[in-house]
C-alpha cells in the first residue's frame, strides 16, 4: 500500500522555524516529483514547493528565500524547511508525490494526510 507519511507540524511563533518531513513507501518504482501544498481555512490548496527527480525546484513567490525543499532520495523522503515563518503561512500542509509503482505502467499523484502548521503573531 502506497503511503506518504508526514510529520513535523506544530505551533511556532512568528519568525520561528519548522521542518516538515514526508516519507513515501510502498512498492515504489520511481518518483518523478515530490512537494508540499498547503490549504488555509476557506482557501484553495496551493503549491508551496516542489522538487523533481532531477533536482529542479519551484517555490511560490511568498516563500522564496524563507523555505527550502531538501530531499533524501535513498529514503524516498522530502522535507520542507520553513524559516522566518509568518502568520499567513499557517495552514494544513500536504505532502504530494507523482510516482510510478511496480507493476503499474503509468505514474499517478498521491497525497499525504496533512499536518497542521500554526504561526502565532
Amino acid at each position: 500500500q502506497l503511503q506518504l507519511v508526514e510529520s513535523g507540524g506544530g505551533l511556532v511563533q512568528a519568525g520561528g522555524s519548522l521542518r516538515l518531513s514526508c516519507a513515501a513507501s510502498g512498492s515504489i518504482f520511481s518518483i518523478n516529483a515530490m512537494g508540499w501544498y498547503r490549504q488555509a481555512p476557506g482557501k484553495q490548496r496551493e503549491l508551496v514547493a516542489i522538487i523533481t527527480s532531477g533536482g529542479s525546484t519551484n517555490y511560490r513567490d511568498s516563500v522564496k528565500g524563507r523555505f527550502t525543499i531538501p530531499r533524501d532520495n535513498a529514503k524516498n523522503t522530502v522535507y520542507l524547511q520553513m524559516n522566518s515563518l509568518k502568520p499567513e503561512d499557517a495552514a494544513a500542509y500536504y505532502c504530494y508525490a507523482n510516482l510510478q509503482r511496480f507493476s503499474i505502467s503509468s505514474s499517478s499523484d498521491y497525497w499525504g494526510q496533512g499536518t497542521q502548521v500554526t504561526v502565532s503573531s
